[in-house]
C-alpha cells in the first residue's frame, strides 16, 4: 500500500498510469473541485482492485461474480453517466466499485484480511477510502444520484424492483 506501488506486469502499470495521466490532464484544463477529483483519481486505483480480485484465486466464486459486475461497469461506456464523456464518466463507475467492495469486506476479512490490503494500490487505507467514497457519494455526484444512492445502500442494486 502507499508510495510504492507492486504492479503485476509492466501492462498493469501503464494502464495504470495513462488513467491517472489522462485523469490529472483533464482536470488540469478544467476547474474541477478538488472533492471531484479526488473520486476521479480513485477510478484507477478500484479498477486494479477489482481486476486483481477477479484472479485472485482466494476469492469465492460468488464474490468473483459481483467483482465481475463491477468491472464490467467500468468497461461498459454507456451507464449512469456515460463514459464517452470523459474522466466525469468515471464517477459513477467509483461509486459503484465502491459499492461493491463495501458489500465484500467481511466476507474476504472472513477468508484473509491481507486480500484487499495485498490487492490495493491506493495511498490510502483501503477500507477509509471505499468508506470515504460511499459517505460522500451524494455530494459529489448530486442530488440526481440520490436514487442510486439509495438502491446501492439498501442492498436492492439498481434495476431490481
Amino acid at each position: 500500500m502507499g508510495e510504492e506501488k507492486t504492479f503485476r506486469t509492466r501492462r498493469e502499470k501503464r494502464f495504470y498510469r495513462r488513467l491517472r495521466d489522462r485523469v490529472k490532464r483533464w482536470a488540469d484544463k478544467r476547474n474541477i473541485s478538488e472533492k471531484r477529483l479526488e473520486y476521479l483519481l480513485a477510478a484507477p486505483d478500484l479498477f486494479v482492485l477489482l481486476s486483481r480480485l477477479a484472479l485472485d484465486g482466494r476469492v469465492p466464486i460468488q464474490a468473483k461474480a459481483k467483482v465481475a459486475a463491477g468491472i464490467a461497469y467500468f468497461m461498459t461506456p454507456l451507464d449512469m453517466i456515460p463514459d464517452f464523456l470523459g474522466p466525469p464518466g468515471f464517477l459513477d463507475d467509483v461509486v459503484v466499485a465502491a459499492w461493491i467492495l463495501e458489500s465484500l469486506v467481511s466476507e474476504l476479512n472472513a477468508l484473509d484480511p491481507s486480500i484487499l490490503e495485498e490487492h490495493w494500490e491506493g495511498e490510502k487505507d483501503v477500507l477509509e477510502q471505499i468508506t470515504y467514497i460511499i459517505d460522500r457519494a451524494e455530494s459529489v455526484l448530486g442530488r440526481g444520484m440520490r436514487f442510486v444512492i439509495r438502491r446501492l445502500r439498501s442492498g436492492r442494486g439498481i434495476f431490481r424492483r
